[in-house]
């Protein structure tokens, strides 16, 4: 196996602290194998870092695959756009010319360290909790507090998650002393819950703000689009740079059943005002979608808007769990149409060259989304029917719904026969 095939740049210049405080040593590795045994209660982040990581670092070295790298794989076997693509392009390296790249690379003198480094992350990932007010149907309650009191109610899980870390002042100042005394911050990137309504956001900028950090560094952050906070919004305006990432799966009525209780009128109001700011103040601005088995054949709506505005869209991976919400659980008979479809947009839509690595570069934001969307033709085309999983897909809607009182039926009534002889 050749070092191009694994090689990944991401370890010696990121990490990331998830909602309960645990580091993992990226944000795209999947999370069974994320090195997350390592807390920000009993061990520093500069400590993980430097020490625990050095395996990780070592392995990509030798042209090994860790465990938790399968998703970029996955990705670049459809032709999306990896985590690994990235962050190669952020230490001057591209997988067209790999060792060309690799070669001039002004991080070669840290490659030839054998894994073991003295630099702090560039880069960050920072779950800030679970502190949301949506319950989307293909999240966790790691994620959203409002999913983890229902799961509880109804069967779906004994325990609330553990504390989110950001409850705790002390450790949010650690963290902040941390990235105040780290050089060469580049980027940080909030996830929640839902980011603009977790109190630690608010008091991470503001200290960010007064150490100076947003002259250089950019911000990014996903919203649901169910709520808007001028206070967040100002503060957000004193930052070099800020990326939005805004979270919809579907401009149709699905949209409401997948992401509920955000409907569609308020997410179109909130995404205005986004969009409003945004395009004053020059923000990256992308629409982030989740696909699933309910919402992929109903998504080209925002790819038109995104298109007309140009707009990137942004989908970190293929859906990995739920399981039973993955496109693939359709059986062929309706994957088929939603690739013709699908396919047809592409055919329309037509662009010089549709291979981006760079995709927060808004000047390629055209053939970013069809390289995008091309990459969910590709995944359709040809990942294993996995249909059998129909019955847990019903039984979980099924659960959820005695809660909400809704229908998918409502929404899809063109599944109807399809989710009856599954037991709907």
């Amino acid at each position: 196996m050749s070092l191009k095939d694994h090689f990944c740049s991401s370890p010696w210049l990121h990490m990331r602290i998830n909602n309960a405080g645990h580091y993992e040593y990226c944000r795209w590795a999947k999370k069974e194998q994320r090195l997350s045994a390592n807390n920000i209660y009993n061990i520093t982040p500069v400590e993980f870092f430097q020490q625990i990581m050095t395996p990780i670092r070592q392995d990509l070295l030798a042209g090994n695959l860790p465990a938790g790298c399968v998703q970029c794989t996955q990705m670049e076997q459809h032709n999306k756009v990896s985590g690994r693509q990235r962050q190669l392009l952020k230490v001057g390296v591209r997988l067209e010319s790999f060792e060309k790249t690799l070669a001039s690379s002004p991080w070669v003198p840290e490659f030839a360290k054998g894994g073991e480094t003295m630099q702090l992350p560039q880069d960050w990932q920072i779950d800030l909790g679970n502190f949301c007010n949506g319950a989307c149907i293909f999240c966790t309650p790691h994620s959203s507090s409002r999913l983890a009191v229902e799961f509880k109610k109804i069967g779906l899980a004994n325990d609330l998650p553990p504390p989110n870390w950001t409850d705790d002042p002390a450790l949010v100042q650690k963290f902040v002393d941390t990235l105040i005394s780290s050089p060469h911050i580049q980027y940080l990137h909030f996830l929640g819950g839902e980011t603009i309504i977790t109190p630690a956001f608010k008091t991470i900028l503001k200290a960010l703000i007064q150490s100076g950090l947003h002259r250089t560094a950019t911000i990014g952050f996903t919203t649901n689009l169910g709520i808007w906070r001028d206070d967040i919004v100002e503060l957000l305006k004193q930052f070099q740079g800020v990326n939005l990432g805004m979270s919809v799966e579907s401009f149709k009525s699905i949209n409401d059943y997948v992401r509920y209780p955000v409907c569609l009128p308020t997410m179109f109001e909130t995404m205005d005002r986004w969009l409003t700011i945004g395009k004053q103040h020059g923000w990256l601005m992308q629409f982030r979608i989740t696909p699933t088995a309910l919402t992929v054949g109903h998504m080209l709506d925002i790819y038109d808007h995104a298109w007309s505005h140009g707009i990137a869209i942004e989908s970190c991976n293929f859906l990995d769990k739920p399981e039973c919400l993955r496109p693939t659980v359709l059986p062929q008979e309706y994957r088929q149409p939603i690739i013709a479809n699908l396919q047809n947009w592409i055919d329309k839509h037509v662009v010089d060259n549709n291979v981006v690595v760079n995709i927060r570069d808004p000047n390629v934001a055209k053939q970013q989304i069809v390289q995008d969307l091309q990459s969910y033709v590709n995944y359709l085309e040809s990942e294993q029917d996995e249909s059998w999983r129909l019955l847990d897909l019903v039984q979980y809607l099924k659960r959820l719904e005695s809660n909400r009182g809704n229908s998918v039926l409502t929404y899809l009534p063109e599944y109807e026969e399809l989710f009856r002889t599954a037991g709907y």
